[in-house]
């Protein structure tokens, strides 16, 4: 299977795919994780560009193209051949997020980001999409914790480029991901990622057993 995370910043997408990815190992799957973008050689490289805030003059459209391109080097040399090997591939982010970010969010074309999703995944869609949902404030709570904790262990300490984009943008990412959830609900399940990390843990874990139950 090959499985999404989804979420506005600090919703915890990410600490919870690692999460789920720890106990469906320890359970005898065949877990890969990886991450959009990036992912790959090549795409981190593009990730470093992507999410440094000294690239703040970036236009919607050279960013829209940059993650299309991560996108189609993560699929020809990650997904495809791990999902042809039998392996559970969970991905920190796919098109989902193009269409959030630069379609809702940024104001691009739907039809064209939908068109590049296509081209750059070759068709590939995933089988689940976790999409962790808080509200804004609550998310930008978390990465101000997140930061204060990594500056007093000598870390960066600071947002990145995406991270530090207006409240408004974010709300507009938010709505944004609703949207897709009501339109493509088949995949998309919704986990109300507002409680405490063990709640929320429970309730992620739920939905991967029961989308790999179906699957049996």
């Amino acid at each position: 299977m090959f499985i999404t995370f989804e979420g506005i910043e600090g919703s915890g997408k990410t600490t919870h795919m690692g999460l789920a990815a720890e106990r469906l190992t320890s359970q005898g799957f065949r877990v890969i994780e990886t991450r959009e973008p990036g992912g790959t050689r090549i795409g981190e490289q593009v990730r470093t560009v992507l999410l440094s805030p000294e690239h703040g003059n970036m236009s919607p459209v050279a960013e829209l193209f940059l993650y299309e391109a991560c996108r189609a080097q993560l699929i020809e040399e990650c997904v495809r051949p791990e999902l042809e090997a039998g392996n559970l591939v969970l991905c920190d982010r796919y098109f989902d997020a193009t269409t959030a970010y630069q379609g809702y969010g940024r104001g691009l074309d739907l039809a064209l980001i939908e068109r590049l999703n296509d081209a750059a995944g070759e068709g590939m869609e995933p089988d689940l999409t976790v999409l962790l949902d808080c509200a804004v404030e609550k998310g930008f709570e978390r990465i101000q914790s997140r930061y204060q904790d990594d500056a007093r262990e000598g870390g960066r300490g600071a947002p990145d480029r995406m991270e530090t984009e207006d409240r408004a943008f974010h709300e507009r990412i938010r709505n944004g991901y609703l949207r897709l959830a009501e339109k493509h609900g088949h995949r998309i399940r919704v986990i109300d990622a507002s409680g405490d990390v063990g709640e929320v843990h429970d309730r992620v874990m739920d939905c991967l057993h029961q989308a790999l139950k179906e699957r049996e």
